[in-house]
């Protein structure tokens, strides 16, 4: 197949799909008017089944948590599988050595790659953000029983604190603070304890998933929604594991690569 043919098959394929968008789209209630039952019923009930005050991660962890797990998977998939391609890669390209060793042969001047020096105001306001990044994504991820925040958003931006690092232009502190090792483990930790507390309340003769952890007293505080504040922690060590596991295994990649034209 040509350029030009695949450019054409491109065309179309993207052409239909944006029609399927606004064909769904145009099918959307009005803001306000959610026409199901569903909705209301999980307001009304939703703080005195679970403590939980944010609605939000009380349905994504305890009422279809079982679909947050197949999300929780898939980024996890993604995140071994490119890991796994991109260390192969790069192990037949540059022996056996470590990551670790990799990284310090790399730590060459600027100039040697063909790249600017990152300016000081650059390195200044990112390393002056990693502090508040890290701990508002902490925060996020270990508070969604009390507002709609979640693993998901904590772990993102708790991965962000890392990558203001590298923008700071500290590689090697950034592959220093993020080993391959550490962030394999947490990653499996994340997404096998979000597997493990539903397979332990099936063990327990309960339905997958289901809250046996005490929900508290006070709708709404740190030690409320039970399964809910502890899947939504594991969530977050997840994702901010895999975030930073697939930038640096890209960063990885891009340096190698510069390297070997240079």
């Amino acid at each position: 197949m040509t350029p030009r043919q695949r450019l054409w098959l491109f065309t179309f394929g993207a052409a239909g799909l944006v029609a399927c968008y606004l064909w769904a789209f145009a099918g959307l209630p009005g803001f306000g008017n959610y026409p199901g039952p569903y909705g209301p019923a999980i307001l009304k009930h939703v703080i005195a089944q679970t403590n939980a005050t944010g609605v939000v991660s009380a349905v994504n962890f305890s009422y279809r948590g079982f679909d947050t797990v197949g999300e929780e998977f898939i980024l996890f998939t993604a995140a071994a599988g490119m890991s796994v391609v991109l260390r192969r890669l790069r192990g037949e390209r540059e022996g056996r050595s470590s990551p670790a060793e990799t990284a310090a042969s790399r730590q060459l001047p600027a100039t040697s790659r063909q790249l600017s020096a990152t300016s000081s105001a650059v390195r200044i306001v990112t390393l002056l953000l990693v502090g508040p990044t890290a701990v508002i994504g902490w925060w996020l991820a270990t508070h969604a029983q009390t507002n709609p925040s979640g693993g998901f958003q904590g772990g993102v931006i708790l991965a962000t604190a890392f990558f203001l690092v590298y923008l700071s232009g500290e590689f090697i502190v950034f592959r220093r603070l993020s080993p391959d090792v550490l962030l394999d483990a947490a990653e499996a930790l994340g997404a096998g304890g979000f597997a493990a507390v539903g397979v332990t309340a099936v063990a327990m003769s309960l339905p997958y998933l289901y809250n046996y952890l005490p929900l508290g007293t006070i709708p709404g505080a740190v030690s409320s929604s039970g399964t809910i504040a502890l899947i939504s922690f594991l969530v977050g060590i997840e994702v901010a594991a895999a975030f930073i596991l697939i930038i640096g295994e890209l960063l990885e990649q891009t340096l190698l690569r510069r390297e070997g034209s240079s």
